[in-house]
């Protein structure tokens, strides 16, 4: 039995800066009634047709592999978070495969939104403690803008959310002591409506019915978020996962050294935050520069804290995330 231990991070986020005032533009808000809801200041758009789901998950990859001072054919194993693939299908993972020129390894893609990232990381996690793979590459990519309705009505959603992309090498660890300690994941489908892209799908509306009905009121395409509902379980359910984790491991509140929750809304992350009597030093935040990237967001937020000198060798790292689905979970590493 072995443990996996995240050696290399990266992110890449698009050059293209959209202010709150620049969205002002084209709807009806403003700079104060975003930040007031949502703690965002601004956040990331590609330039359509520079950048892709897969092409910021490879250039994140790329940093990743080169930290984790491996060959890109140590990759053993590729899983690509996401919600927003480049294509219907096939999915993210094997267009890294070839955009990196990695051999034939398997590549597996995770829709679980939110909290795809930490799905991810648990999947690996498992492959390597078995001793089946030795090197596995996460990513968690989303390009969100070119689907959002940038209008007024569509504006509760559409102000939320940017684009980007976060990597991690997670590699065999024999010390047990170090590493991922567990995973803990959860879902309560009952709650699936409450966040959700219904269209193109082929339960309700395919892209023939869309095309059929030629309706300019058809909403079913854009994203839907019961936003209050979200909120409310989103801090009941990060509570629970946290505190599972840390149950799980023997350990306490006093002994996180940093937690990086999901980046999807900056008052849930200030209400786990004083919930469990945490300081400013022991929680990440960035999603005022980047708004809510979904699945890249713990691996942008992680990278960034652990540049920064936010975390060092032996520290407790907790991440957490809650969405979509509604899945969510934890993940305790000893780094």
């Amino acid at each position: 039995m072995y443990h996996s231990k995240i050696t290399g991070l990266g992110y890449y986020v698009p050059d293209n800066v959209v202010t709150n005032n620049d969205l002002s533009k084209k709807m009806d808000t403003n700079h104060e009634w975003i930040q007031e809801r949502t703690g965002i200041q601004e956040r990331r758009h590609v330039i359509r047709g520079e950048d892709t789901t897969t092409s910021m998950g490879v250039k994140a990859a790329k940093i990743a592999i080169e930290r984790a001072k491996i060959d890109k054919d140590d990759i053993d194993f590729i899983i690509f978070a996401t919600l927003s693939p480049d294509y219907y299908f096939p999915g993210p993972g094997v267009l890294v495969q070839r955009d990196l020129g990695l051999k034939t390894v398997g590549a597996l893609d995770v829709r679980n939104q939110c909290s795809g990232f930490i799905y991810a990381i648990s999947v690996a996690d498992q492959y390597i403690k078995t001793g089946m793979y030795k090197n596995i590459l996460v990513i968690g990519s989303e390009l969100h803008s070119t689907g959002l309705d940038m209008t007024t009505r569509g504006r509760g959603v559409s102000v939320i959310f940017g684009d980007g992309a976060g990597a991690a090498i997670l590699s065999r660890e024999e010390d047990l002591s170090k590493g991922i300690l567990s995973t803990h994941l959860h879902s309560e489908g009952q709650h699936a409506e409450e966040l959700s892209l219904i269209a193109p799908g082929m339960g309700k509306r395919w892209v023939l019915d869309i095309l059929a009905d030629n309706d300019p009121n058809d909403e079913s395409y854009y994203p839907y978020m019961n936003g209050q509902f979200v909120f409310k379980n989103a801090v009941v359910r990060f509570s629970e996962v946290i505190n599972e984790g840390l149950q799980a491991n023997n350990l306490q509140v006093s002994d996180i050294n940093m937690l990086i929750p999901h980046q999807a809304n900056l008052r849930i992350s200030q209400f786990i935050q004083q919930k469990f009597k945490l300081t400013d030093d022991q929680v990440y935040n960035n999603i005022q520069k980047y708004g809510n990237t979904t699945a890249a967001s713990i691996p942008i937020a992680l990278t960034e804290a652990w540049e920064q000198g936010k975390i060092k060798e032996g520290d407790l790292v907790v991440l957490a995330a809650f969405g979509s689905g509604f899945t969510w979970g934890s993940a305790i590493i000893r780094w």
